[in-house]
């Protein structure tokens, strides 16, 4: 596996992935105008020449905001989580970020646990921020 920033040639694989992960994806449109967006950041996994998992945030200043993170079903329990927010990480600490954070589902144990597993700590929730179904999101936040 391998990952690297994302590319106008990434985004069929991206797109997949999100209309499979998510109740509400991102359309097509909106994630090929974050590839212009001078704000956001996203990487990609890629294994055997398919994307199998992205990561993307967006930054003001020293603050990063996570987006999304997402990978295939049949390619989770694999690392690609891990990879996607360690190379996340690793790009704000080189840029002396103040914080990255993001917003997850409640029930979502695996993901919660991956990012506690990065130093992410609960820092606050949203009520009924998700819906389909509707669910409160946790917020979590890794400080530098």
């Amino acid at each position: 596996m391998k990952i690297e920033r994302m590319t106008a040639a990434h985004l069929d694989g991206v797109c997949a992935i999100e209309n499979a992960c998510f109740a509400h994806p991102w359309s097509r449109q909106s994630i090929e105008e974050e590839l212009d967006n001078e704000t956001s950041l996203f990487y990609v996994a890629v294994e055997d020449g398919q994307v199998v998992g992205y990561i993307g945030m967006s930054f003001v200043l020293d603050e990063g905001y996570i987006y999304n993170v997402a990978v295939k079903a049949d390619c989770r329990k694999n690392g690609v989580g891990s990879a996607l927010i360690q190379t996340l990480v690793t790009h704000c600490r080189k840029n002396n970020f103040a914080f990255l954070t993001l917003e997850v589902r409640e029930s979502n144990a695996p993901a919660r646990s991956l990012y506690e597993k990065f130093g992410f700590i609960k820092v606050g929730e949203r009520k009924n921020y998700y819906s389909d179904p509707t669910e409160n999101a946790v917020l979590m936040t890794l400080y530098f």
